[in-house]
């Protein structure tokens, strides 16, 4: 039975939808019952043509806010079908670690976190692929042990994700960002700093040292 691909981070990506609301204004031929409104009437094409511009802008924002509501209800759809399949052949017996992986993804995606720790812990007992890659799974992990707010095993995840993945800049944020949860302050700036190394352009990363790094100092004395 072919299961559709679904990638991890597809399964995380959120989308929020644009909600626009319009409205109009009625113009009215006073020209014709006062020469005074002649100024009024000479304007009114130029009005109407900002009005067209302005409901076009408007219908176009409608029309995005539209497919942005479609392509939610068609993830969510793909995501459900997917989740179905892997999870029929987990039951069977078939499923490989990477499928264990993408289903751990998907339920980290619908926030059944202990759903998902159980079928990552699965995936990387089973792992037979590259060991960098495995860092990705550790990753996920260290995700959903955080949204559960259990920050020490989210630690440990992050922790085996960079060992594993030496340059792997979002496990470093990830792994700082769980130490600050911990208030291991020293030991989040040191993982954020590892994140500068391998990028040192890294918004995320130099945000938060720049912070770390004062609570530090003020700490120190």
């Amino acid at each position: 039975m072919a299961v559709p691909a679904v990638h991890a981070s597809a399964a995380l990506a959120l989308i929020q939808p644009d909600i626009a609301r319009a409205t109009e204004d009625l113009l009215l031929p006073l020209a014709a019952l006062n020469p005074a409104y002649d100024m009024v009437a000479e304007a009114a094409p130029l009005e109407f043509s900002v009005l067209f511009l302005y409901l076009g802008g408007l219908l176009a924002l409608l029309g995005f806010g539209t497919f942005l509501v479609v392509r939610q209800v068609l993830v969510k759809r793909e995501l459900e079908n997917a989740a179905k399949e892997l999870q029929e052949r987990v039951r069977s017996g078939e499923a490989s670690s990477e499928e264990y992986f993408e289903l751990g993804a998907i339920m980290v995606r619908k926030k059944f976190f202990s759903l998902a720790n159980k079928y990552l812990e699965l995936a990387i007992a089973k792992w037979e692929g590259d060991e960098q890659e495995l860092a990705q799974v550790y990753n996920a992990l260290g995700f959903s042990y955080f949204s559960e707010d259990k920050f020490k095993e989210a630690v440990k995840a992050y922790e085996k994700a960079v060992s594993l993945q030496p340059a792997y800049v979002t496990g470093w944020n990830n792994l700082g960002d769980a130490l600050e949860r911990q208030k291991e302050w020293a030991r989040a700036l040191k993982a954020y700093d590892t994140a500068l190394v391998y990028d040192p352009s890294n918004r995320i990363a130099a945000g938060r040292a720049k912070d770390l790094k004062q609570r530090v100092e003020r700490l120190r004395y």
